[in-house]
């Protein structure tokens, strides 16, 4: 497996740990870290040219938001879902492009 990748795979969960204190400081809210996910998610996508992206390459630019939302919604008890399992479900639970239907 490429270095990166791995290295990317930690920098998540170092991320979606940080957003699990934040929640139990009572910093933040789930909601809000939500919220901030979905529009991150969204931006990182109208970043491109959509009608110049394949829908594999759009799943790529908002895997990170993706996979953090599920983290996100999936932590408590200051537990964080494995990575491979995270990773699984952003391919489960992905919805179609307005283009695919």
């Amino acid at each position: 497996m490429n270095t990166a990748n791995l290295q990317l795979e930690g920098l998540y969960l170092v991320i979606a740990s940080l957003n699990e204190l934040l929640v139990a400081k009572g910093v933040v809210t789930r909601e809000e870290i939500d919220n901030a996910l979905r529009k991150a998610e969204q931006t990182a996508i109208g970043d491109y040219n959509v009608e110049e992206m394949s829908p594999a390459n759009r799943d790529a630019v908002a895997f990170a938001a993706r996979l953090l939302q599920l983290a996100n919604n999936g932590a408590g008890d200051g537990q964080i879902q494995p990575f491979a399992e995270l990773a699984k479900l952003v391919g489960q639970t992905k919805e179609p492009y307005q283009d695919q239907r």
